[in-house]
């Protein structure tokens, strides 16, 4: 086992397969041998397995960092595919069917019928309410307000079957400061970031819950806005997801920062990835869609897509590594385009959590929240 406190001063391997997501060129194989055994076997609770080959290969990288079970946002004409591959391992999310052309229906009635089936056939126990504020641009016709804002009409019927089926709400809120500043200037159509959390508080009001915030709430930038939310709101959670943003901002924060905060809402913080998979990622010539296989191009470089986000999260959580990333971050040059370049990586600063913070994290408050759904 890794020892807390301790840094693992990463070797070069081979060229990269996959330079975004490999600027060190890392040894990913490797690098998870010197990480060690995780302190407990890992749930991670955010995380999008697609695709029979690709979920193949991520099945190797969760073997060697340590992951035993994964809560997946699967697309529902893939989800028994996957569930050929992982087994027991996977747990499956009720999701809409972002990819459809009829995009009214699928986030309205037809995700009434899809929570149905997910819960019925792939015994999901979590649905999914994706309200980030670029779906204003996706969702453009006369009725959009039926249905995109988070206490809409169609959200709340969604909500209301679903917790009728005994299942637990997800919900990705917000998003980065990064992109308000930028892709979300215009308050007049997005909203600030403050009242993308309208809506949720009145559903937090309104909904018994257990709820997920996905991304750290959608404020890892904030860790007093989060407290406050988490004081007011006792069956709110949060996801350590969307590994790029989280690595960002959490190591902005001083560790005492971190594990305060992570020692008073102990429990309620579920580890997770937002790795997303898909068979597109091993085709050298594929079409671009919902779930873009942009990021790699070949097995080789899908695992060390995979293999990346993993690393990453473990060392900003195990251990004293005080270096760049070796995940390309876009969100920098976005917003200082004269400083940095598409491809570059904020600092990783670790923060040695302690193994009993390190079981919590990893797998207690995820077995706190869903129980013997995970057995």
């Amino acid at each position: 086992m890794a020892h807390s406190g301790t840094s693992t001063s990463p070797s070069a391997g081979p060229a990269p397969r996959n330079p975004d997501a490999n600027r060190l060129g890392l040894d990913y194989r490797a690098e998870a041998a010197k990480l060690g055994t995780p302190a407990v076997p890992i749930i991670d609770a955010h995380i999008h397995v697609n695709g029979g080959r690709a979920a193949r290969v991520f099945k190797d990288v969760a073997s060697l960092y340590g992951i035993d079970r994964v809560v997946t946002q699967t697309r529902l004409v893939e989800a028994h595919a996957v569930r050929n591959v992982l087994g027991s391992m996977a747990r499956f999310v009720a999701v809409p069917d972002y990819g459809s052309a009829d995009r009214r229906t699928a986030m309205t009635s037809g995700y009434l019928a899809d929570i149905e089936r997910w819960r019925t056939e792939f015994d999901a126990r979590l649905m999914k309410l994706w309200c980030a504020p670029r779906l204003r641009d996706l969702a453009t016709g006369d009725d959009a307000n039926e249905y995109v804002p988070l206490d809409s009409p169609w959200r709340i019927r969604q909500v209301e079957l679903a917790q009728s089926l005994g299942m637990m709400v997800k919900v990705h809120i917000a998003d980065p400061d990064t992109w308000f500043s930028t892709k979300y200037a215009d308050a007049s159509r997005y909203g600030t970031k403050h009242s993308q959390y309208e809506p949720l508080e009145r559903m937090l009001d309104r909904f018994a819950g257990p709820w997920i915030l996905a991304h750290m709430g959608g404020w890892p930038e904030d860790l007093a806005f989060l407290s406050d939310l988490l004081d007011r709101h006792p069956t709110v959670n949060l996801d350590t997801s969307a590994t790029k943003w989280i690595v960002r901002e959490i190591s902005k924060h001083s560790r005492d920062e971190v594990v305060g905060f992570l020692t008073r809402y102990a429990g309620r913080i579920l580890f997770g990835s937002d790795i997303v998979t898909t068979d597109e990622h091993l085709m050298p010539d594929k079409k671009a869609g919902v779930y873009s296989g942009e990021l790699a191009s070949s097995p080789e470089q899908a695992f060390e897509l995979y293999a990346s986000r993993y690393w990453a999260l473990r060392t900003l959580w195990e251990t004293d590594y005080d270096g760049p990333s070796p995940i390309a971050d876009p969100d920098l040059a976005m917003v200082d385009p004269s400083r940095f370049a598409p491809t570059d990586a904020p600092l990783l600063r670790g923060k040695s959590l302690d193994a009993s913070m390190l079981r919590m994290l990893y797998s207690g408050a995820a077995r706190r929240v869903f129980g013997s759904w995970l057995d």
